[in-house]
């Protein structure tokens, strides 16, 4: 292309105000195919969240590191700028013609508006409805997470951006500050214990000496596995050392200072119907993680009706098993995995064999799905236990999504604060929802799928992701991977626990339940282990209606399967069925009711055809 240039009579000046007059069009000026609009408006929003970018990391494969050194903008004013932004994509995206769109665009015009639509509402009515400092997902444990699992480094530059986070971090809590005190001039303060369990937290983390810090010792060992020469090492971790005690404790302490004045003007109101218009809000949120137009009232009697069912399924295995099923069945469960030979020791030994054990179970069934799934992800999965300093507020498990360049596969993270929490018969389910074929198939194949729009290969829907989690913990038992009858009955309690979700969720929101009622329910019906129970139902708290989306979604898939078999008879494939589901990333599941039926009638015309 210089050459041409050259021949032409260009100048090395002329060709660098070409591309930056070719750039700034393809930045900011329309464009003739819907896909780059898409993409284009995807980056603009990633290019605003140098946190994103480094969890993608899909920019440093092309030597594109500038945002390695900042942190997000969490301030008023950026989003204002976020939601003034969203509205305008939306706006350009909607200008083109959908009937001139291929297929697929069309899917992708239906799920970006879905998710415009819904975002502009809940930015418009219900921004401040969240609790940005919370036991689970707040950023006083989100920040040390991120900086653990995700700041990657190989050189001393990286090293040097880290640190370089570090300074920023007493700019950006600041701004987080911010909207913790418009939340509460709105009444919009979270319950008595989240910021207990918080100040907790964050009290141990500040006493932590600076050295025993994992903002510290993640940094040391990144350094060690980057080989970096030990004078380097020397200058980067005085460093890192004074950031931890002049700006990280310092932000900390404003937190800590914030919520210990705050803590006398909160209650043990519990659900978002004590907030302004609070019923509007669950209904609403509700909407959004099932991707569908529920009611409360619906899902709870759908949770109360699934309750019964599963707990049925289990009192057959238990009585075969010589069990008295005339008790009730979460304190029989727990008694029965509370057995020496279902529980690891508590021990470091005993936590290492379960991580070891989790990635055989992970190994093991990632060959024998051969007849079940096509398309597979090219990343695989590890296994890891929650960072220490957060595993007491922690769920059970989570996964994290591999980097979109393959320098990180993805992780299922365990929690291994009580053994307990973690009998042998549930192991096998939650390993199969985290990793395979659960949330690592589904996540890892849609990142993967470079055909679609970069929106599309991260959709935020979550009644399909963790109603994929759910659905994957039964294929595996129907591909034959937890035939033992204890496994069978983890598996089956894994279900009832999402049916309990159901009831649970809309019973502190929308019926009022307090949490005490609420362990109380979990822990009568569907056998988890306090620890578990507790800090499951103070997720459900800070994360209203989110725990609906599981069993709503695998429901969604399971009804789509059955209406396939039923329509093509002898052409029902299971792993076209499961390609058809994976291919197209997440989508709501109004959406994904659209493809199953498309693809059911093209192959209904493909055998007439024949």
């Amino acid at each position: 292309m210089r050459r041409i240039f050259r021949w032409l009579g260009v100048s090395a000046g002329a060709i660098l105000a070409l591309a930056i007059l070719v750039a700034a069009w393809a930045w900011y000026g329309p464009l003739p195919n819907y896909d780059w609009a898409l993409n284009r408006a995807f980056m603009r929003t990633v290019m605003e969240s140098p946190e994103t970018l480094s969890r993608l990391h899909m920019l440093e494969q092309f030597g594109i590191t500038s945002h390695q050194d900042d942190l997000d903008d969490a301030s008023i004013a950026a989003e204002d700028r976020d939601l003034a932004a969203l509205i305008e994509a939306a706006k350009e995206l909607r200008s083109y013609d959908r009937n001139k769109l291929t297929y697929q665009q069309k899917l992708s015009y239906d799920i970006v508006d879905w998710m415009y639509e819904r975002q502009q509402r809940m930015a418009d009515r219900w921004r401040y409805y969240s609790y940005p400092l919370n036991q689970l997902f707040g950023v006083q444990s989100n920040f040390p997470s991120f900086m653990e699992s995700v700041h990657s480094i190989d050189s001393v530059g990286d090293a040097e951006d880290y640190n370089s986070r570090l300074s920023k971090v007493g700019v950006k809590f600041s701004q987080i500050m911010e909207g913790l005190k418009v939340r509460e001039e709105k009444g919009i303060l979270p319950p008595t214990f989240v910021v207990e369990k918080v100040l907790d937290e964050m009290n141990q983390f500040v006493a932590t000496p600076a050295e025993e810090n994992i903002l510290y010792s993640s940094f040391k060992t990144k350094l060690d596995d980057a080989g970096i020469s030990e004078a380097d090492q020397s200058q980067l971790l005085a460093e890192n050392r004074r950031q931890i005690e002049t700006t990280v404790y310092p932000a900390y302490q404003g937190f800590i200072d914030y919520y210990t004045a705050l803590l006398p003007n909160t209650t043990s109101d519990d659900g978002v119907w004590k907030l302004p218009d609070g019923d509007a809000f669950y209904a609403d949120m509700l909407k959004m993680f099932t991707t569908s137009d529920v009611t409360p009232q619906e899902v709870h009697e759908l949770g109360l009706a699934e309750v019964a069912r599963i707990q049925d399924e289990m009192r057959v295995i238990m009585a075969a098993e010589g069990y008295d099923i005339s008790r009730p069945i979460g304190e029989l469960y727990r008694e029965i995995t509370s057995e020496d030979r279902f529980i690891y020791p508590d021990t470091d030994e005993g936590r290492q064999q379960i991580l070891t054990d989790y990635q055989a179970i992970l190994d093991e069934i990632n060959v024998g799905l051969a007849d079940w799934f096509n398309l597979r992800p090219e990343e695989g999965v590890i296994v890891k236990r929650v960072p220490e300093f957060k595993q007491r507020t922690s769920p059970l498990a989570y996964y994290n999504a591999p980097a979109m360049d393959g320098s990180r596969p993805g992780v299922f993270y365990t929690n291994l604060y009580d053994v307990k929490a973690t009998p042998k018969p549930f192991m096998r389910t939650l390993a199969y929802h985290e990793g395979i074929p659960g949330h690592h198939f589904q996540i890892a194949l849609a990142m993967e799928q470079k055909d679609l729009p970069l929106i599309r290969r991260m959709g935020p829907f979550g009644a399909y992701v963790e109603g994929w989690g759910l659905y994957a913990e039964r294929v595996a038992w129907e591909a034959g991977f937890q035939q033992d009858p204890y496994s069978n009955l983890g598996r089956l309690q894994a279900e009832l626990w999402r049916a309990v979700r159901l009831v649970l969720d809309t019973g502190i929101h929308y019926k009022r339940w307090t949490r005490a009622q609420a362990v109380e329910y979990m822990m009568v019906n569907s056998g988890n282990a306090e620890t578990d129970a507790v800090i499951e139902v103070d997720r459900y708290i800070v994360m209203p209606g989110q725990a609906c989306s599981y069993k709503i979604g695998m429901l969604k898939i399971l009804q789509l399967r059955e209406l396939a078999k039923e329509s093509l008879g002898d052409d029902f494939k299971i792993s076209e069925f499961h390609d058809t589901v994976l291919k197209n990333g997440a989508v709501p599941l109004t959406i994904l009711d659209r493809i199953v039926k498309d693809w059911i009638a093209e192959k209904q015309s493909q055998g007439a055809a024949t």
